[in-house]
């Protein structure tokens, strides 16, 4: 028996661990998938949730029923990748033979002050859930201080300053608003932005929040009474605990195909790996990138147990989906490498997009198993070709 373990149920793990299941159907393959919590979330929506939207509950017993798929609801905290086993809360350890590890990632308050105390995060369904209460009781003209001019504060800013046109929304960048988008999508966050009354301030760096404002390096003061944090994300820590190579910040070094480049047995995707794309830069953390990791992944795993051929589709990007609120978006087209070329759709046809987008991604976690052939061949030991042979640990 093989036991192929995944670890998280995010977009990327909850794909993986379909797909693995739909390549790999048979009695002499196990599949775990393990998640924290045993509701599917969509991250990309924790700024809906967070003004008080609902969202379509995705309960993973119900996604992977009849799957094949063993769901085990707990915590990861820790892994011997020695002893190939993964150590969860309230449960023995779990041991693998092939282990995906998709534990994603968190928010990163990149060193400022009094963040833990003061500011809110929506990289997650609680901090959501915790931002939505505290947003419902503020009064009129209350400041409410986004930090972060990345696609996370864009989207977020803009579906408070909708849904609560009371408040004072403002904004708060390192650059400058959308610097990186191309001429035409820059001047659509900024009229989107001036549409909403919320205030931007540009080329400001944030190193201290506190109860009723944040204090900057260049010694101002902007008031906020609740501060938003989405200055960036932070991978789990597990991996850097253990013998895996992994990165400064804590990411998984992969191959082509998604396999630790130190540990054969072990794959990461998502948020959690440092994976190369085209022009030698890395994926970004972002579904987009996560996705077609967990694809990669999944089939090359399936090809290493069935003597299958390896997968080798390129893991590009062609678009960058930003909603602003629920009746604008911006569909930033780019270049492979993820460069903003001159091409963007904006407008209600762009938040339409945008939401078809986020609807697909939920639909295929929810439908795993859909779509894909069965392998048919029997596992066997998988043999490493010289041109891929795994280093020694």
């Amino acid at each position: 028996m093989h036991r192929i373990v995944v670890l998280g149920a995010g977009y990327s793990g909850a794909i993986a661990a379909g797909r693995l299941a739909k390549r790999l159907r048979r009695e002499d393959v196990a599949i775990t998938l393990v998640n924290a919590e045993p509701d599917f979330v969509e991250r990309v929506r924790m700024h809906q949730l967070a003004t008080g939207q609902q969202l379509k509950p995705r309960p993973l017993s119900a996604m992977f029923a009849g799957t094949g798929v063993e769901l085990r609801i707990a915590r990861v905290t820790a892994i011997d990748t020695d002893h190939r086993t993964v150590s969860l809360t309230g449960a023995e350890d779990l041991a693998y033979d092939t282990l995906v590890y998709a534990l994603g990632s968190g928010w990163n308050a990149q060193g400022a002050s009094g963040t833990d105390e003061h500011a809110f995060e929506i990289a997650s369904r609680p901090g959501a859930l915790r931002l939505r209460e505290r947003l419902a009781t503020l009064p009129h003209g209350t400041p409410v201080t986004v930090v972060g001019g990345g696609l996370t504060g864009i989207e977020a800013a803009t579906e408070f300053a909708e849904s609560r046109p009371d408040l004072d929304i403002a904004l708060i960048t390192t650059g400058a608003l959308g610097d990186w988008l191309s001429p035409k999508g820059r001047a659509h966050v900024h009229k989107v932005f001036d549409g909403l009354h919320i205030t931007v301030h540009d080329h400001t760096t944030v190193t201290a929040v506190e109860s009723d404002h944040v204090a900057t390096s260049d010694g101002r003061t902007i008031p906020a009474t609740v501060t938003v944090w989405t200055g960036g994300f932070a991978v789990h820590p597990i991996a850097a605990a253990t013998t895996l190579q992994v990165t400064d910040t804590g990411q998984i070094v992969v191959d082509g195909t998604m396999r630790s480049v130190s540990h054969p047995d072990v794959y990461a995707i998502g948020d959690a790996a440092y994976a190369m794309g085209p022009a030698d830069k890395p994926l970004r953390m972002s579904c987009a990138s996560g996705t077609p990791e967990a694809w990669q992944a999944a089939d090359a795993i399936a090809a290493r147990l069935t003597g299958g051929k390896l997968p080798h589709a390129p893991l590009r990007y062609f678009n960058q989906c930003i909603s602003l609120g629920r009746k604008e978006g911006l569909i930033q087209y780019v270049t492979a490498d993820d460069r903003a070329v001159s091409a963007a759709l904006t407008g209600r046809a762009a938040a339409l997009y945008k939401e078809l987008v986020c609807k697909g991604a939920a639909w295929s976690v929810a439908n795993p198993t859909l779509g894909l052939p069965t392998r048919r061949r029997p596992v066997t030991t998988p043999r490493v070709a010289e041109h891929e042979a795994a280093p020694a640990r």
